[in-house]
Formats: structure tokens, sequence, C-alpha cells
């Protein structure tokens, strides 16, 4: 067995065989997944750009996502040429990586531009709840919030208010407001609002109640944060120990590591160790993840 597996003879037509029958099979599923991992992440990079405020081009988007992936993963296996198995393993993982970075990027990004938003939440809130007690309407005090403050909030302020001065509800644009920003502190605040425009009820008191739940949300979040610190560390740490290990035998004794990419069980090893050290990274990033 050990014999027929070190034969590339064999390994390798057989190989090619079952990706042959396993695409046969699954042509459309593969040809739909392709899709949606590649081109298909336009639509959601474009859509995250838009909610950033990020004017693009539609074209220059995929021009970048098709560079970044297929481009780069064909240009590995060109500079890897005549090493064939190498340059096809290093450009697939390359090229499937290239897939996914442009919505990692402007997932992360935006994530961090919505975390923005409820940081200004206090100031904000204060501004406008100091705002309708001097008798001023929620749109005068969203003005205020847009000339005092500088950063993302204004930003989705003065959306709101554009919106508004368009023949848009309140109501409307405050709706629209909370979908673009999906975070508990907004959804509270758009909901008490609209609530009391049909009920009635002291805005200003509602928005100093606002303004201490997210300051004590706030507090324990970054008490989990701090708790969960070391152990996001550590997974870090486990998750690059093998590749740290790898470099320095390589440094060491290249002819130690040299079968894993020189031999075609050695690209098999480093595919699956690649899909467990993915695997054990999101795991142990969802076991410190604690949602408040």
């Amino acid at each position: 067995m050990s014999a027929l597996l070190s034969n590339e003879y064999f390994l390798f037509p057989s190989f090619a065989l079952s990706v042959f029958v396993f695409s046969y099979f699954n042509c459309d599923r593969i040809i739909n997944f392709l899709h949606r991992k590649s081109l298909g992440n336009r639509e959601v990079v474009m859509d995250l750009m838009d909610r950033m405020f990020i004017e693009t081009n539609k074209k220059k988007v995929t021009a970048l996502m098709l560079l970044g992936s297929f481009g780069l993963g064909f240009l590995i296996f060109i500079a890897l040429w005549p090493k064939v198995g190498a340059g096809f393993f290093i450009g697939s993982v390359v090229t499937i990586v290239g897939w996914s970075i442009p919505k990692i990027v402007m997932t992360a990004l935006w994530e961090k531009r919505c975390n923005k938003v409820v940081d200004q939440f206090i100031d904000g809130m204060t501004i406008m709840s100091n705002g309708v007690k001097s008798g001023l309407s929620i749109t005068q005090s969203m003005e205020r919030v847009e000339i005092n403050m500088k950063g993302p909030l204004p930003q989705e302020f003065r959306l709101v208010l554009n919106k508004t001065r368009l023949g848009m509800s309140v109501e409307e644009a405050l709706n629209e407001f909370a979908d673009r920003i999906p975070r508990p502190d907004v959804q509270m605040l758009v909901t008490s609002v609209n609530i009391l425009k049909e009920t009635g009820g002291n805005l200003a008191e509602t928005f100093q109640t606002i303004v201490t739940t997210v300051r004590e949300r706030q507090k324990i979040e970054k008490k989990i944060q701090a708790m969960t610190a070391q152990g996001l560390m550590q997974g870090i740490i486990i998750t690059l120990v093998p590749f740290f290990l790898f470099v320095v035998f390589l440094v060491i004794d290249p002819n130690y590591v040299k079968p894993l990419y020189t031999t075609t069980l050695g690209y098999i090893a480093l595919f699956i160790m690649l899909c467990l050290q993915v695997i054990g990274g999101i795991m142990m990033k969802k076991i410190v993840t604690i949602k408040v």
C-alpha cells in the first residue's frame, strides 16, 4: 500500500480521476460555490463600502477582487514552474484565500465603524437630551450632534437628516438608520423615539436612560475583553506555533522538512494541517468571544 502511495504514476491518475468524478456529479454546486465565493462577494463588499460612505466603481472592485485571487494565484503558479504540484497547491490556496480577503477586510472595517458609532452614543445622546430639554425637536437635536461632534455618528445623523429633508418621515429614516447599524443600542434609540412620538412621553429622560444603559453595557464589555484577552492571545500563539516551527526547521535543517513541499504526501499533509489550523483558530475565537 505504501509503495502505491509513493508511486506518482499511480497516485496522480487516481487523484485526477477522483477529482473528475466528483466534479462531474457536483458540477452545478461547484460552479455556484465558485461564483458565490469569488464575484458573489462583490455585492457584499460594495454594500459595505456604500454604508461607510466610500465611493467606488463596480468595475474597479471586480478587477481588484479578480487580481487579488485568480491573478495572484496564477502568478505564484508561474513563479514555481516547473514544479507543477507545488505551484498548483500554493496557487490554489492563495486564490481561495484571495476570494475572502476583501469581504473579511471590509467586514472588519464595518464592525469597527459600528463600534465607533456605539462608543459615540453617550456623548451624542447627552447632546440630544440637552437639546430636547431646551425645547428643540429630535431633528434639531440631531443637527446639534452633527455640528458639535466628528466621526461616524454625525455622518449617520446627517444621512437621517438629509432623508427627512427629502420628504421621508423621521420614523422611516430612523428605521433605516437601525438597519444600517445593527447594534442593540441603536435599536433601543430608534424604538424609543418611534414609540414616544406615537404615545407621547419625556424624550429627554428617555435619552438619559439610554445613556446610562449604554455606559453600563460598555463597562461590562470592557471587563469581558480584559478577562478574555489572555485566552485570545493564547489562541493566536497556538495557531502561529506550527508555522514558526516550520520556518525554524527550514533554516536549521531544510532536509528535515523538505518532504513536505517536494512530495505528494507532503502536499496532502500541508493541506490537512492548514485546514485543521483554520478550524482550530475559528473554534478558539468563538470560545473566547462573549456577546453582551
